[in-house]
This record gives structure tokens, C-alpha cells and sequence, in this order.
């Protein structure tokens, strides 16, 4: 049924939510159609909180990932519409969009992209510039807590038990860690794939490996036991256990199957993944009889942490003032097996509150990917991480971001005038 509105209506667009998402769908649907007003409701005291602090306070804007097959695939959930997406609005479009604006992004060695400055305040600063300049009402501390379709788009119903109406509602509110945090939006008829945290560390107590917390390994091959959950990468050793991108991509994947574990379950750590313990064993012969009137603690072949050789050598029982030549063939074995598939128990995750990402959200079968319009309501669009789309770390959950409120703006600026009038 076609809405209608009354003539010299001024249709406005409320975006909940005042983070990546919901700021892009804002100031682009703004920019792009001068007729629609836009208003971003943000329940808390902050704007683009997660900008601010994403990547150490520098904001990973993006990852240098260009070809649309390869970008899909850092994403654990979501890939069917991602392929379609990224083909409207993909890294390509996010860096010329900020270089148009005079924010040029660089490209460190591991793929990452930050402003040339180094600091989130420039990506705040643009997103709070493009909203100045398109008249973007911001509204602070204002809690949506229901949407009511009426017969002239949507009233929202606030928590100081104000009233606000909508022609278009975007909703870009984050992940919410609980699925009862979700009832305003199934009210409204959607379907919500049950959250449970992505981008974690794990929590290994008591364990003697967190002695070294601080000790960085720059490549390491990871492995859940028992299941087929795998990630390479580089790996921090912290005081409560294992993070770093390695650990991070993993909890990404196996988000769900972890959380059916209660995040109980071993891990193995190849520190050498340039080997397996077969084509070490055929190596390790070389290396005695070369090494073989040294002693061992002082000489590490294999090019990993000082700290960590000691602490293979303890948990294999090797004395360190021990020469190569001398080693014992059952502690031989056992520093083999260390090096190349060293078990830990893990017990419990450590989420980052403020950066914390969510498997789960809106049913993405209920988006319309070409518009990111839901199919269940006329009008209501979605962005951002309330979908039930999570990318691993470096910078992919704010390409998302970007790409989901660029498309929901450029459907929303399209709309408009096209209601009936009367």
C-alpha cells in the first residue's frame, strides 16, 4: 500500500544510532538528497565511540583488500550477501571517499589502512564535518525503545517518553551481546540469529606461558583440538593467556562452536609452522650435529622469542647448560612436540568491552542486499553490525560498516519525493 503524506512535507530520515554505520548512512543520505531531513538518536554521551579507539587510538578504517572474492572471505558470517555488496561499495570506494574528503589513507605491511595521521580524531573529524555541512541534526543521550509503523512512515517512542516520527528509519545500533536486547527489533517481525561474542583472547589461568606475557611470536599456526578451526598468523602471549591476530581470526571462525564449548577446549600452538613434526624430525639431526658443541639455551635455530626458547626448553625438561650433541632422545622429543603442536587447556575468553564484535543480529535473509531496506517493513533499513555480519580483525567490521550505510543511504536519498501526496 502507497504511504501517503501531506503536500510541502519535509521527509525526514532518524538514524539510530551515532557510530560508523549510522554516520555514513547519515551525512551520505544527507549529502546526497538536500530535501530529506536526517537526524542521527544516539542513546549514549558519545559519537563513533569504536572509531575512536579502534586500532590503538589510530581507527583501522579499512583493510587493502581490493578484489571482492578475497574481502569476502574475511568474513566469518554473512558471505551470500557480502559477494553482492561489495560489488556496489567495496575498500576502492571507502578510500576515495575519504581522499575526496582530504583524509588519505595509507597501507601498513600487514594490510591494515589508517589516516596518514595516525589518529581516529581525523576520521571523526570528517564524519563531523560532512554533518555540519549537510545539516545533519545529532540528538544525544535519547534512547529509541520502540518503532510503531503508522499511516505516514514510523513513530519512535524514546525513553524520556518523547515522540518522534519518521518517513525512514535506519537502524545501526551495534551488536547487542544478549538476545533479549534485540525484542524492540522483533516486534517489529524480524528474526534474530542468537549473538555470541567474536574477536576474543583466550583465558588460559594458572598456566606457566603467562610468564611471558608480553613476548610477541611474529607467526604462528593455531588449532582448536578436535574440530577443524585453524588460523595462522602472529600471537601475543598476555597475563591471562593468548591474543594477537592468530587467536583473534580464530575466535572470529569458531565463534559459535566455542560458545557451545563454554569456551573450554585445547589449544595447539605450532611455533614453527614451517614445519610439522615429521619434517622437523627429519631436520633435527642437521641441526644437532651443527650446533652440536653449543649449548643449547644460547642457541635457538629456529628464530623465535629468547624468552620463549627458555620456556620450551623448561616445559621440555631440558636443562639449559645443556650442549646439543648431549640431548636426551626422550627430552628431544618432547621439545619437538612443544615446538610444533604444544597443547594448552583453555578456560573462558576475555572480550574487549569497548571494541567487543557479535556473531549474530538481523536475519540477513529479512535485507533486501541491493538496498539493505528490510522486506518485512517499508521504509526501516538496517546497517551495520545489528546484521548478522562479522568480519575478523583489521578493519573489515568498519568496511562493513561503510558499505551497508552508503548503500541504505543511497536507497533512502532515492525515495524520497516519491510518495504520494495529498
Amino acid at each position: 500500500m502507497e504511504k501517503t503524506i501531506k503536500e510541502n512535507h519535509t521527509e525526514r530520515l532518524v538514524v539510530i544510532g551515532g557510530g560508523a554505520a549510522g554516520f555514513f548512512c547519515a551525512v551520505n543520505a544527507a549529502r546526497l538528497n538536500p530535501a530529506l531531513k536526517v537526524i542521527i538518536v544516539e542513546k549514549t554521551s558519545k559519537l563513533l565511540s569504536k572509531v575512536r579507539i579502534s586500532g590503538g587510538g589510530r581507527c583501522n578504517v579499512t583493510h587493502a583488500c581490493f578484489e571482492v572474492p578475497a574481502l569476502v572471505k574475511r568474513y566469518p558470517r554473512g558471505g551470500n550477501m557480502l559477494k553482492k555488496i561489495f560489488q556496489l561499495f567495496d575498500t576502492s570506494d571507502t578510500v576515495k571517499w575519504f581522499e575526496e574528503r582530504h583524509v588519505p589513507l595509507k597501507t601498513e605491511p600487514d594490510g591494515r589502512m589508517f589516516s596518514i595521521t595516525d589518529s581516529s580524531q581525523t576520521i571523526i573529524n570528517c564524519l563531523m564535518s560532512e554533518a555540519n555541512r549537510y545539516g545533519v541534526e545529532i540528538s544525544m543521550n535519547r534512547e529509541v525503545r520502540k518503532i510503531e509503523p503508522g499511516g505516514i512512515g514510523f513513530q519512535l517512542q524514546l525513553n524520556n517518553d518523547e515522540q518522534l516520527s519518521a518517513d525512514f528509519v535506519c537502524i545501526a545500533t551495534g551488536g547487542y551481546p544478549k538476545p533479549q536486547m534485540f525484542n524492540w527489533l522483533t516486534d517489529l517481525g524480524h528474526t534474530i540469529e542468537a549473538p555470541v561474542p567474536s574477536l576474543f583472547t583466550f583465558n588460559m589461568p594458572g598456566n606457566p606461558i603467562t610468564s611471558l606475557m608480553g613476548v610477541s611470536v611474529g607467526h604462528v599456526a593455531v588449532k582448536i583440538s578436535g574440530s577443524k578451526l585453524s588460523e595462522t598468523g602472529p600471537l601475543l602471549i598476555t597475563h591471562w593467556g593468548m591474543s594477537g591476530p592468530a587467536i583473534l581470526k580464530l575466535s572470529a571462525w569458531g565463534a559459535r562452536e566455542l560458545a557451545d564449548r563454554d569456551y573450554h577446549f585445547t589449544l595447539l600452538v605450532n611455533w614453527i609452522p614451517q614445519y610439522n613434526e615429521h619434517s622437523l624430525r627429519e631436520r633435527w639431526q642437521d641441526t644437532r650435529n651443527q650446533l652440536s658443541a653449543q649449548k643449547i639455551a644460547n642457541r635457538n635455530p629456529f628464530d623465535i622469542p629468547v624468552r620463549l626458547w627458555i620456556y620450551l626448553l623448561e616445559q621440555s625438561g631440558i636443562k639449559p647448560d645443556i650442549r646439543w650433541a648431549d640431548l636426551p632422545g626422550k627430552e628431544q622429543n618432547r621439545l619437538i612436540k612443544n615446538l610444533t603442536a604444544q597443547e594448552f587447556t583453555v578456560q573462558g575468553k576475555t572480550t574487549f568491552k569497548e571494541e567487543f564484535v557479535t556473531c549474530g543480529g538481523i536475519r540477513l535473509s529479512e535485507i533486501n542486499p541491493a538496498t539493505f531496506e528490510s522486506r518485512k517493513m517499508p521504509g526501516l533499513y538496517f546497517a551495520g553490525e545489528v546484521l548478522d555480519v562479522d568480519g575478523v580483525t583489521g578493519g573489515f567490521n568498519f568496511q562493513h560498516a561503510w558499505t551497508s550505510g552508503w548503500i541504505a543511504a543511497q536507497s533512502i536519498a532515492g525515495k524520497v519525493g516519491q510518495l504520494q501526496t495529498v
